[in-house]
């Protein structure tokens, strides 16, 4: 399961009004689903519309094994440096990790199906003692909600702040939440996984970002 080119497209695209804040899931199913970002409105989605179909002749999904969509693309993850939440002064960067792999997880405290894949999430990084580097993208979310939400979760991998318009969440293609990308040592996409993550996702994953790695 290898990756959508939304990684590679060219620049973010900032959201519309910020008092559209439905939270309408992106596609029937319940907390199973990805939760859309808030602040799009109608003049947003006609773009996604048309960025998804362009996509469509490039992108192969599939819907194998327990995760969300998978999509197969080999792309270049675009570089992004945010403030730390809960440090403050400090900054994370893709950059900063050169030659390793990466997870990163895109997510909210106000998404719902982040709050069951969060916690699984930070299990897995723990009983990795650490051994799998995970960067967190909190995306428009409010500082003081996201904090309680990390507290809560037990998070202990880093977490870049990303507030609206979330410039680097909708760089990457991610207009719904959760979404994570798995980097090999490169930083190239070799797993997208829309929606919440499972167990199965998170070792398979593991397994390919970090293949021929030596």
């Amino acid at each position: 399961m290898t990756d959508t080119g939304a990684a590679g497209r060219d620049g973010p695209v900032s959201t519309e009004s910020a008092q559209d804040e439905s939270l309408a899931p992106a596609a029937p199913g319940g907390s199973g689903w990805p939760q859309r970002l808030r602040g799009l409105g109608a003049g947003r989605l006609t773009a996604l519309t048309a960025v998804v179909l362009g996509a469509a002749a490039i992108v192969i999904l599939s819907f194998a094994g327990t995760g969300g969509p998978q999509h197969t693309a080999d792309v270049q993850a675009k570089n992004f440096t945010l403030a730390e939440l809960g440090n403050p002064g400090r900054q994370i960067s893709l950059n900063s990790l050169a030659g390793r792999p990466v997870i990163v997880n895109f997510f909210a405290s106000w998404c719902t199906p982040c709050q069951h894949e969060t916690p699984m999430l930070a299990q897995f990084y723990l009983s990795m003692h650490r051994r799998v580097t995970v960067l967190g993208i909190d995306a428009n979310d409010q500082r003081a909600a996201a904090l309680r939400f990390l507290a809560k979760t037990g998070v202990r991998y880093p977490v870049g702040f990303d507030p609206y318009p979330s410039a680097t969440t909708t760089s990457y293609g991610v207009y719904a939440l959760p979404q994570t990308f798995f980097l090999n040592a490169q930083h190239r996409v070799v797993s997208h996984i829309v929606g919440p993550l499972t167990m199965h996702d998170l070792t398979r994953g593991v397994a390919l970002m970090t293949k021929n790695r030596g």
